[in-house]
């Protein structure tokens, strides 16, 4: 888990991309940024803000014949290795930036680029390497006072509450290509900035597996439990799933699937679907892994656990408590008025 409510920003570098294919020239400043207090502050907020928002999903830096030849690797390497060195290599960071930006689409804009430390990943403190850009402008009013009146100056400015792209480097795991971080609101060129420049792939930890996996079975219960049962026993399944993977430290795929299938017919269908979709998740080959705790708590979050029924009336189950939405609730067929109905049973009604 990451917090980086202490991190501090050691040093700040600045410069400019434009786009080749437009002729656009790249600015590099020759010395970093000096900072005030405001200005960090500010900076801060704007830089973290959508890594607090976003799920943590981490990469790393890879290359098709080594990652020592990953232009962005070697750079962030340089820096922790010589943090005085982080200027220079702000340089060599924002030219290679330019040297990718080569498509019509691609925006101009400021690139960022930080040394922060006393971030704590995983309860452990440590330092990292931040590139961010600015590329949208935004007007804004400006005013004046002349004579007796009140000017209006229209002016082009960045939104801080909202980055348009940026990464993390953390010190940790060189050897595999360092842990990061990435974030990009504007979806039309993500390759631009993961594959192109950053040069990343996904870091295939605990946390990669877990969100995955319980992502494979979401699917699972929409393509083959729903079809074959129906809505409850879908919601059921991922309800099962879901706590399954929240009371236990390490996932192993016998046991899951003796707890968590309760139709033994659907086992085969289970494997056959792995063996089948597996691949999209990464997980075809994957039977035991480490859970990670972040990753069940933001799947639970997303999963739907709301039955909508065509009479505009919603039952919405209670993925805390497994057994009480089994117990409790009964699905059956009324001769009379040819209609399914749920027979939900209470003691009383809770305040709202």
């Amino acid at each position: 888990m990451l917090n980086l409510y202490s991190a501090q920003i050691e040093t700040l570098s600045l410069h400019r991309v434009g786009n080749k294919s437009r002729n656009e020239p790249i600015f590099l400043s020759e010395q970093p940024h000096l900072l005030n207090d405001e200005t960090k502050a500010l900076l801060k907020e704007y830089f973290f803000r959508p890594f607090r928002e976003k799920e943590e999903n981490y990469f790393r830096f890879d290359h098709e014949a080594d990652v020592e030849f990953n232009a962005i690797f070697k750079a962030a390497a340089e820096i922790f290795h010589d943090p005085d060195l982080c200027h220079k290599a702000s340089k060599q960071i924002t030219t290679h930036l330019f040297e990718q930006s080569n498509h019509p689409h691609i925006k101009n804009g400021e690139v960022y680029v930080c040394y922060f430390t006393n971030l704590l990943l995983d309860n452990q403190k440590i330092d990292a390497v931040g590139i961010f850009k600015s590329e949208l402008k935004h007007d804004f009013l400006q005013f004046t006072e002349s004579d007796s009146n009140l000017e209006i100056l229209i002016q082009q400015g960045i939104n801080i509450n909202k980055l348009d792209k940026g990464c993390l480097i953390f010190n940790t795991e060189k050897e595999n290509g360092y842990k990061v971080l990435s974030v990009d609101s504007n979806r039309y060129d993500t390759k631009y900035w993961l594959e192109n420049f950053l040069g990343v792939s996904p870091l295939a930890d605990e946390n990669f597996y877990t969100k995955n996996y319980l992502k494979f079975c979401q699917n699972f219960a929409k393509d083959v439990v729903l079809p074959a049962e129906d809505k409850q026993q879908e919601v059921l399944f991922m309800n099962r799933a879901v706590n399954h993977f929240a009371k236990n430290d390490n996932f192993e795929e016998t046991s899951f699937l003796n707890e968590v299938i309760e139709n033994p017919e659907l086992i085969p269908e289970f494997k056959h679907y792995k063996v089948e979709k597996g691949p999209k998740f990464s997980i075809e080959d994957v039977s035991n892994f480490d859970i990670a705790n972040k990753a069940v708590s933001d799947a639970r979050k997303k999963i739907k656990n709301v039955i909508n029924l065509d009479t505009n009336i919603q039952i919405k189950m209670d993925f805390i408590n497994p057994e009480s939405a089994d117990k409790f609730v009964e699905k059956g067929w009324d001769e009379e008025k040819q209609m399914y109905y749920y027979l939900v049973y209470f003691n009383k009604e809770q305040k709202s």
